[in-house]
Order: C-alpha cells, then sequence, then structure tokens
C-alpha cells in the first residue's frame, strides 16, 4: 500500500547508516525477507513484480523498523462535518 516504509539502520565502519525504502505509487507494498544471512527488502506491485529491491548482510543490520500505511485516511483529506 502506498506510504508503506521500513527503515534499515546498518552497522558501518564509520558508525551506523539509515536506508529508508518506501512504497513510492498507490497499490505497491514492501516485503521484507531474511534467510542464509541476508535481510531484502522488495518494493512489489500488486502482482508481485519487484520494482526495488534492497539486500543487506544480516550481521550488519542492527535495526528493522516497518512503518504500515495508516488504513485511515488523513484527516485533511476527510470530508467536512456536516451538523
Amino acid at each position: 500500500m502506498r506510504g508503506d516504509r521500513v527503515e534499515v539502520v546498518v552497522a558501518a565502519d564509520d558508525g551506523s547508516r539509515t536506508y529508508e525504502i518506501v512504497a513510492t505509487r498507490a497499490g505497491r507494498r514492501v516485503e521484507v525477507t531474511t534467510g542464509r544471512g541476508i535481510v531484502e527488502v522488495v518494493e512489489v506491485t500488486r502482482t508481485g513484480e519487484p520494482v526495488r529491491t534492497a539486500r543487506f548482510m544480516a550481521a550488519r543490520v542492527v535495526a528493522l523498523v516497518e512503518h504500515p500505511a495508516s488504513e485511515t485516511p488523513p484527516a485533511s483529506a476527510a470530508p467536512p462535518d456536516s451538523s
């Protein structure tokens, strides 16, 4: 869903680096998989076609935070109350 976002914090030689993968268009979502020492974050379309992929060594990943898109529209997009 547009607005899905995953933040990945990776340990680097000079501290840590933060990467952000975002579902950029309507109907796209972000999926996270782990296996064999790799963390993979993929932005996919409705049909499951990968659009962008980011891979990280699991040993270097400090934090992985998933921010799902909100189910309700923002307050500014809601119609005004007619009471």
